[in-house]
């Protein structure tokens, strides 16, 4: 009973980690270069990636657990329990800081050419009024703790001379080159463990 509840559930997710992954290696190969940044179903599933998969398998192990042939004994609870406690210290983080990033940035847009020296924020389809000279401080927060799976998750906070603040997160696009772009505003640079914004 098990192993034929369990076989289907692991060809599936094998078959479904086959079909992603080509996905967005074709669309990769077709799509051009854009200049207009958002919080797209690619790029979230691009930093949610291997904090779900993670969280897959965490949850993986409770069925065959709770549903095997016969009742699970304590020490197989305490270590279903123990897998998915450890699971979600790995995910929970990230899962965390991903939900933060899209309640901060899922209805603005940034428009960032700097070839053409264009950089403007859209928010709800609606521009924010400030140019480049505005800008009195950009913070750079990037995440300290390299091999976790909320490494990816950084910021940038814009302080405007009229005591405005925006937030852009990465969950919009790699944000280096924006903060290369604006070289010319004062800039503070932090590294945290954990980059809440």
């Amino acid at each position: 009973m098990k192993s034929s509840f369990i076989r289907p559930l692991l060809e599936v997710a094998v078959v479904l980690l086959v079909v992603l992954g080509a996905a967005r290696w074709v669309t990769g190969l077709f799509s051009k270069r854009t200049q207009v940044y958002q919080a797209t179903a690619a790029r979230q599933m691009r930093l949610l990636f291997w904090p779900l998969l993670a969280l897959g398998a965490g949850l993986s192990v409770l069925p065959a657990v709770a549903m095997g042939e016969t009742p699970a004994s304590t020490f197989e609870w305490a270590l279903t329990g123990g897998f998915l406690l450890f699971t979600l210290l790995l995910s929970g983080p990230a899962l965390l800081l991903h939900l933060r990033y899209w309640m901060l940035n899922h209805e603005t847009t940034l428009v960032f050419q700097p070839n053409d020296n264009r950089f403007e924020l859209y928010e709800a389809g609606l521009r924010l009024p400030f140019a480049r000279r505005d800008l009195a401080q950009v913070e750079r927060v990037t995440c300290r703790a390299r091999r976790t799976f909320w490494a990816r998750y950084d910021y940038l906070r814009l302080h405007l001379a009229d005591g405005r603040v925006i937030v852009l997160t990465s969950l919009l696009t790699e944000l280096e080159p924006v903060t290369a772009f604006l070289r010319s505003v004062p800039t503070e640079r932090r590294s945290t463990y954990w980059c809440w914004a």
